[in-house]
C-alpha cells in the first residue's frame, strides 16, 4: 500500500518535531550580529580606505605643525645674518667657514627669505596658525550654531519663524567688510589694552586682525550650522521619547541638551570636520590679503602674500605653503566626505 503523503492533509510524522541541529539553526540565522551607531559607524569608516589615508595625512601634518618645531635648531622669527635669500640646502658664507672649523650646522630645508629666517620653520608655524584658527573657529561655529537652530526648531511657531529670519538677514552682512572694519575699529583700543593691562601681550602676538576673524566667525558664520541642526531638531522632537521625557517633567533645556542635540551628535561631528577646511581657507584667504596674523607671527596665506615679491627668482617660497594650504584642505574634506559616509543614516546601505 502506498504511503505517499498527501500535501493537502494534516499528516504529521515525529520527525517533524526532532530539534534541529546547529547547522540548521545557522541557516535560518539572516540577522547580522546588533551593534550600537556608534560601533557601526567606525566600522564603516575604517573600511574607507580614502578617509583613513586623509586621517594619516591629517595625523603627519598635525605632528609637522605642532611637535617638530620643539626639536628644530630655528624659531620663526630669527634673523639671521649673512644667511638673506638663501636657497633650499645652501649655506651662508658664516655658516660654511662655521662647517669648515668643524662645527654642525643644520641646514636650511627650504632656504631663508629676505630677512633670514628659515623658512622650514615658518612653514611649521604658518600650518600650527591655520590649523588652530579652523578648529577653534569651527567649535565657535558649532556651539553657536547648533544652540541657535536646536532652540529654534524645539520651540517652533513664531519663535523659530523670528529666528530664522535673523539667519536670513545675517546671510546678507558681507564678511570681508565687517573684518576689515572691526580691524580699523579695534586697532587702537586693543592696542592701548596690549601695552597698559598685563597679561594681555597676547594681542600683539596674533594681531588685531586675527582676532577680528575670530569675531565675525562668532557673528556671522554660524548660520549654516544653524539651518542643518534645526533640519535635524525638527524631525527628532516628533520621537516618542522626547514625549515621553516632557510627561515626566524633564525642562526645556534638558530635553535639548540631553535628547534632541545628542541624538544628532553624528551630523554635528560631520559638519564640523567639514567647516575646519573652509575656516582655514577663509583665514589664509585673509591673511593673503594682510588681515591676519601679525608679524613676525606667521600663517600659511601671509607666507604666500610675502612670497610674491620674489614670485621669479624664489617659486618655491609660494609653492610650499600653497601647496601645503591645498593638502589640508583636501585632507580635510575627504576625511568629512568619510565620516558622513559613515555616521549618516540615509546613507547607510
Amino acid at each position: 500500500m502506498s504511503e505517499n503523503k498527501n500535501l493537502l492533509s494534516f499528516q504529521l510524522k515525529t520527525e517533524d518535531f526532532e530539534k534541529a541541529s546547529e547547522n540548521e539553526k545557522q541557516d535560518l540565522v539572516v540577522m547580522r550580529e546588533s551593534v550600537s551607531f556608534w560601533k557601526d559607524g567606525m566600522r564603516r569608516l575604517l573600511r574607507n580606505k580614502i578617509a583613513m589615508v586623509s586621517l594619516a595625512v591629517l595625523v603627519i601634518i598635525m605632528l609637522f605643525a605642532f611637535v617638530v618645531p620643539y626639536f628644530y635648531p630655528y624659531t620663526y622669527k630669527d634673523q639671521i645674518r649673512g644667511s638673506e635669500n638663501l636657497d633650499p640646502f645652501e649655506y651662508s658664507q658664516e655658516e660654511m667657514t662655521r662647517i669648515e672649523n668643524g662645527e654642525s650646522v643644520f641646514p636650511h630645508v627650504l632656504g631663508t627669505d629676505n630677512l633670514g629666517r628659515d623658512l622650514a620653520i615658518r612653514l611649521m608655524m604658518g600650518a600650527r596658525v591655520s590649523l588652530l584658527v579652523g578648529i577653534v573657529a569651527s567649535i565657535i561655529v558649532l556651539i553657536i550654531g547648533s544652540v541657535y537652530g536646536a532652540v529654534s526648531a524645539y520651540f517652533g511657531g513664531f519663535v523659530d519663524i523670528i529666528m530664522m529670519r535673523i539667519v536670513d538677514i545675517i546671510y546678507t552682512v558681507p564678511d570681508i567688510l565687517i573684518i576689515i572694519l572691526l580691524s580699523v575699529v579695534l586697532k587702537h583700543p586693543l592696542q592701548s589694552i596690549a601695552d597698559n593691562v598685563p597679561g594681555f601681550d597676547w594681542i600683539n602676538t596674533i594681531g588685531v586682525g586675527l582676532i577680528s576673524i575670530f569675531i565675525v566667525f562668532g557673528l556671522l558664520y554660524w548660520v549654516g550650522m544653524a539651518r542643518m541642526v534645526r533640519s535635524q531638531i525638527l524631525t527628532l522632537k516628533e520621537q516618542e521619547y522626547v514625549t515621553a521625557a516632557r510627561a515626566l517633567g524633564a525642562g526645556h533645556g534638558r530635553i535639548i541638551r540631553k535628547h534632541l542635540l545628542t541624538n544628532c551628535i553624528g551630523t554635528l561631528i560631520v559638519i564640523t570636520t567639514l567647516q575646519i577646511p573652509s575656516s582655514i581657507f577663509t583665514e589664509s584667504f585673509l591673511s593673503f590679503l594682510g588681515l591676519g596674523v601679525a608679524a613676525p607671527m606667521t600663517s600659511l596665506g601671509s607666507m604666500a602674500s610675502d612670497a610674491l615679491e620674489g614670485i621669479t627668482s624664489y617659486p618655491h617660497r609660494l609653492l610650499a605653503p600653497a601647496i601645503l594650504i591645498s593638502v589640508i584642505i583636501l585632507t580635510f574634506n575627504l576625511f568629512g566626505d568619510g565620516l558622513r559616509d559613515a555616521f549618516d543614516p540615509k546613507l547607510k546601505d
